[in-house]
């Protein structure tokens, strides 16, 4: 049953543009590698386990990983079971609508299109510094971060245009890459019996290790790192057999993400050993180069080529989390036209079934949140990058947030699945491991930030303001609709 025959008068069918996605386009492992590089594995370890490790629980950050992994897994139970009876583009407005109603679903397609343009926008901003680092490196030539970011743009609008299936190839590579290196690094570490305090298992997953410090933080950081595993939904309309692809390609992506971020920071955490760990940590941090506490011991494993490979591999992390999201982002604006409740042009498809009109408004939406950051000497990282990621890790909470509770509301209401660990009970304890975390983002936003207290405040209210101004433009374009068929 898909999403476009639940619960919908027959006038708004008839009304759609008949324009398609392109259908048995992805299987299971094409599906995974978008959500792998909307995760940038590389990117999250690099750049978010120094600061989970030196200012969170230390050498218990792996736990988190475990945690937040038990969370998302929880959540996706409920998540899957929606998804064998709604497919659609849409995914989070979609099953959001269906639980908690049109006015709340669409409040929250503006959330989730606030949330991956932004984080798109942020890694826009990492990817520009990191390119401009490069190039200078290499040719001494000094190019402005932001000359970087416009030109890759344009490439990511190209490829999104090309197709799905082009987009999956380019993504495949990428992931391919920068995976193998930490996962061989791992694997050699591990194989060595780990580094001068040995394995440190306890010292990593024990209950005692998982509480230290501010678990919160490394917490949060953990959770952001599961972002983009939502993207199996994103593309179920462009699946192979999507009630079996999805489910498969959720669950796989959700316990890959999982094990590979808690293995390979174990094995990082190994190689300083857990007493030196939050000391070597902290001194990355404070040197401004956070990525050092990964590169070091990973081209101590693997020899001086890796301090080459290692930043090359971080820009292409970050174009493929872009590229990723803008392939979220413009389905979501897709969907949108094709309901109506944006301008219907959203909806045009190319020959190649590719929502070209829609990347071209995505991208002109990156451009217009990259562009203020340029014209006023804002810092790519620790302005862009840093406030960005934040807003859009608290925006993706309320969605999960707000999708548990939509499935529960969903499957009391119709009966279609009467499992009730699938519909009740793992979404539930979801919603609360959910509503937990978000208690704690938003008690540590300003370290998240890495801003004052009053930007924090100001990025806090965005999500909600967004919330509501989509839900209240939302009833005026129904109003209208309405009035103009009466």
């Amino acid at each position: 049953m898909d999403s476009r025959t639940v619960e919908e008068p027959a006038p708004a069918r008839e009304a759609r543009p008949t324009g398609t996605l392109k259908p048995n386009a992805l299987g299971v492992i094409g599906i995974l590698f978008f959500v792998l590089s909307a995760q940038a594995p590389l990117t999250g370890i690099a750049g978010a386990l120094p600061i989970a490790v030196g200012t969170g629980d230390g050498a218990g950050a792996p736990a988190a990983y475990i945690v937040a992994g038990a969370v998302i897994l929880l959540f996706s139970v409920g998540f899957v079971a929606m998804g064998r009876h709604v497919v659609d583009a849409g995914a989070f407005y979609t099953y959001i609508g269906k639980g908690l109603g049109r006015t709340t679903g669409t409040g929250s397609a503006g959330v989730a299109l606030f949330a991956y343009c932004t984080l798109q926008a942020a890694m826009y901003g990492l990817y520009g510094a990191t390119v401009s680092g490069l190039v200078e490196q290499y040719t001494g030539a000094h190019v402005a971060w932001w000359v970087w970011t416009v030109v890759t743009m344009a490439v990511v609008q190209a490829l999104g245009t090309a197709g799905i299936e082009m987009g999956a190839k380019v993504l495949a590579v990428f992931v391919l890459a920068e995976s193998s290196i930490l996962f061989v690094f791992a694997l050699v570490t591990l194989a060595k019996g780990g580094g001068p305090e040995g394995l440190g298992v306890t010292h990593s997953f024990s209950p005692g290790a998982a509480l230290h410090g501010a678990p919160g933080v490394a917490l949060m950081f953990a959770i952001a790192s599961m972002f983009g595993f939502e993207a199996t939904a994103i593309y179920g309309e462009e699946a192979k057999e999507p009630r079996r692809t999805v489910p498969r390609a959720t669950y796989l992506s959700v316990t890959v993400i999982t094990g590979f971020f808690a293995f390979v920071s174990w094995m990082l955490i190994s190689s300083y050993g857990a007493s030196k760990a939050t000391g070597a940590a902290g001194k990355a941090l404070s040197g401004g180069d956070s990525t050092v506490f990964v590169f070091n011991p990973v081209s101590q494993a693997l020899g001086g080529w890796a301090d080459h490979v290692l930043p090359i591999l971080l820009a292409t992390s970050l174009f493929a989390g872009i590229l990723a999201f803008h392939n979220s982002a413009n389905r979501y604006l897709f969907s949108l036209g094709r309901d109506g409740l944006l301008p219907r042009g959203l909806a045009t498809i190319n020959k190649r079934h590719s929502p070209w009109v829609a990347g071209c408004v995505q991208t002109a939406i990156a451009l217009v949140l990259v562009l203020p950051f340029a014209l006023f000497g804002k810092d790519p990282v620790l302005s862009l990058f840093s406030w960005f990621s934040g807003v859009a890790v608290l925006a993706m909470m309320l969605l999960y947030f707000l999708t548990s509770i939509s499935v529960i509301v969903f499957f009391r209401r119709e009966r279609l699945d009467r499992r009730p660990w699938n519909t009740l009970v793992a979404p539930a304890l979801g919603a609360l491991g959910i509503g937990g975390s978000i208690a704690v983002i938003v008690a540590n936003f300003t370290t998240l930030i890495g801003g004052s207290a009053t930007t924090a405040t100001w990025l806090e209210l965005t999500v909600p303001v967004v919330l509501g101004l989509s839900a209240v433009a939302a009833r005026l374009t129904r109003a209208r609709r309405a009035a103009l068929s009466g």
